[in-house]
């Protein structure tokens, strides 16, 4: 257990921002899967959204420190390419 006063703190605030972290990584994550879900219905125009709310929800993430820039890219990249090989077939 924390014997000084600073290490308390850092105690508490360790388990705030994982709280936040946490909520922050878990609604990207619904955001994904609301896109893949549409994709995989096949309506383009909705999908072209989804996929668009999800794009700048994977780029929040990034700004927030949740996620690696090369992580949110590659999800985005792999987003994309599924909306592409989707309205061309």
């Amino acid at each position: 257990m924390a014997h000084t006063k600073q290490a308390r703190k850092r105690i508490r605030q360790t388990i705030v921002r994982t709280e936040r972290n946490r909520m922050n990584r878990s609604r990207v994550r619904t955001f994904v899967k609301k896109a893949e879900k549409v994709l995989e219905k096949g309506d383009i125009e909705a999908a072209r959204e989804a996929v668009r709310v999800a794009q700048s929800e994977l780029h929040r993430a990034v700004n927030k420190g949740v996620l690696k820039r090369n992580t949110a890219s590659r999800k985005v990249s792999r987003l994309n390419a599924r909306l592409k090989a989707a309205s061309l077939g």
